[in-house]
């Protein structure tokens, strides 16, 4: 088999094994309500984790609402009103979804419960904003354009809306918050992932303020009033289970890649930097190894960043790959393929990018210069010319990204 079989084998494997749904019906295992239940899901992963709910919950579910991000719905599911709306940025469908899952929410009663399942992209899809939609989307785009991390991004958009930050929660009360999360965040903060809609918040007004001078935010004196504005740090409506994280997608990648046949070496489950510096690195990972007399497998788990310099389309996925391609130019046999759980990286159809020893040359003979490429974050054309992007569609499931790099005898 070729490297890139080798790839693409380890790339649907891995994702096979973090499917949600097994993990969704064993979370409900120890759920009981005595009252009326209302489902509320949102995210990427929003289908599939309702759908597993209404098969092990059915009819004890009185209403529902799924929220996801555009063509990734499957379908109806019972009787649950499906919303599809924006990601990254969040549009008017997000705020339509929201304004339904909080009418279904208020008004429940101490006995009643919010079955509240929970993935990554819910911080565009369930908007409930306290500024104009516009100015919300233009703090948002300038958040993903400066290189800021999940956590710095979250912390900020938490301040900005009605349901985030746990406020979602403080809405559903009395009701008590069944929440069930599929992490998309190093280190699993739940009250980062899609924002924390339903968990006390960790972060403060003073971080929140901090983050918007670090990248000198163009903000609102209405922003500005809401960044000061502290967050709910106790929920007692609230029980919190994590049903997947990175740490899975590490593991089934190793499983597949051993069975092909390589010794592997996972390097980190936290990668946290910018996408071409990780894909320099990686590329390097490979320089020092070439020349192997077994096949070798690094594996690096976790969230790039990408800053916007271009106006390019592309994603931190397959910028990572093309910033790896020059370093692994001349070596006999080694490749790097980054790709994001969820099937989507960034603003593309794409799932991330896969070069090898040879696709430095392939570039330039198509014409690209792969510098010109990174600085103009344009890393889908650069990589769609050489047959080297990651398409997989709507995965079902999200819990951040895996970056590998193979050397083959």
């Amino acid at each position: 088999m070729t490297l890139r079989e080798d790839a693409d084998r380890i790339v649907r494997a891995s994702i096979r094994a973090v499917q949600p749904e097994a993990a969704v019906q064993r979370a409900l295992e120890g759920f009981s309500c005595a009252g009326r239940i209302v489902l509320a899901a949102i995210g990427k992963a929003a289908w599939p984790m309702a759908d597993a709910a209404w098969r092990a919950m059915g009819d004890k579910i009185c209403a529902g609402i799924v929220v996801t991000k555009y063509h990734h719905s499957r379908g109806p599911i019972g009787p649950l009103r499906i919303f599809e709306a924006g990601h990254p940025l969040p549009d008017e469908n997000s705020v339509r979804a929201a304004r339904e899952v909080l009418r279904r929410t208020e008004g429940r009663t101490e006995r009643d419960c919010v079955l509240f399942l929970v993935s990554g992209g819910g911080s565009a899809l369930f908007e409930s904003p306290l500024l104009p939609l516009a100015e919300l989307e233009d703090v948002t785009q300038q958040l993903l354009a400066c290189g800021a991390d999940i956590v710095e991004i979250n912390t900020i958009r938490k301040r900005l809306s009605a349901v985030k930050g746990g406020r979602f929660a403080m809405h559903c009360a009395p009701a008590s918050v069944f929440s069930v999360i599929l992490s998309d965040i190093i280190g699993d903060p739940l009250d980062m992932i899609a924002s924390g809609p339903a968990y006390p918040d960790g972060s403060t007004c003073r971080q929140a303020q901090a983050i918007a001078e670090k990248y000198r935010l163009r903000l609102s004196d209405a922003a500005r009033a809401c960044l000061a504005q502290e967050t709910p740090k106790t929920l007692p409506n609230v029980t919190s289970h994590v049903t997947g994280s990175v740490r899975a997608l590490c593991a089934a990648a190793e499983q597949e890649a051993r069975e092909l046949g390589y010794s592997c070496v996972l390097l980190t489950d936290c990668l946290c930097c910018e996408a071409r510096e990780a894909g320099r690195f990686l590329s390097a990972v490979a320089r020092t190894h070439a020349g192997t007399d077994r096949p070798l497998a690094f594996l690096a788990g976790g969230e790039t960043v990408v800053h916007l310099t271009g106006h390019g389309r592309g994603g931190r996925n397959q910028e990572l790959a093309l910033a790896a391609a020059e370093g692994l130019a001349g070596l006999p046999r080694a490749a790097v393929f980054s790709f994001g759980s969820d099937g989507t990286d960034g603003p593309t159809d794409a799932a991330g990018g896969y070069v090898d020893q040879d696709s430095l040359a392939a570039l330039r003979t198509a014409g690209t210069d792969p510098g010109e490429a990174l600085r103009q974050n344009d890393a889908y054309p650069a990589l769609a010319s050489i047959g080297g992007l990651i398409m997989t569609g709507p995965t079902g499931t999200n819990v951040n990204d895996l970056a590998v790099v193979l050397l083959g005898r």
